[in-house]
């Protein structure tokens, strides 16, 4: 058995193509992610990967729509989302797939 800390790797990413990775795979990227109250991501896209964003614990926003504790988003390739941490915590697991790199496009709308 072995023991990790999501604080030691980037973002809470834990398997995909990229280092560190706790599994190397091409196949999929998988991460934990806990945000504070204010958290704000730009709007962005995945050219060649869908993602998968569950909401684990908390309230977010996403493109001016709310979502709460339970709730899976699926964002399809060339659909942008920004996001926004509305509760004092939330926490949310993200799977894309496959895992691509350079495939994060910021955008203007």
């Amino acid at each position: 058995m072995e023991r990790f800390n999501l604080n030691d790797l980037k973002g809470g990413w834990f398997a995909g193509n990229f280092e560190p990775s706790l599994y190397k795979t091409g196949d999929f990227e998988v991460a934990v992610k806990q945000y504070k109250k204010g958290d704000y991501e730009k709007k962005h896209y995945h050219r060649i990967a869908t993602e998968f964003t569950v909401i684990a614990y908390g309230e977010v926003e996403m493109n001016s729509i709310k979502y709460t504790a339970g709730e899976i988003i699926q964002i399809h390739p060339g659909e942008a989302t920004d996001f926004l941490v509305l509760s004092d915590i939330a926490i949310t697991t993200v799977l894309k797939v496959p895992s691509v790199d350079k495939d994060k496009f910021f955008s203007e709308t």
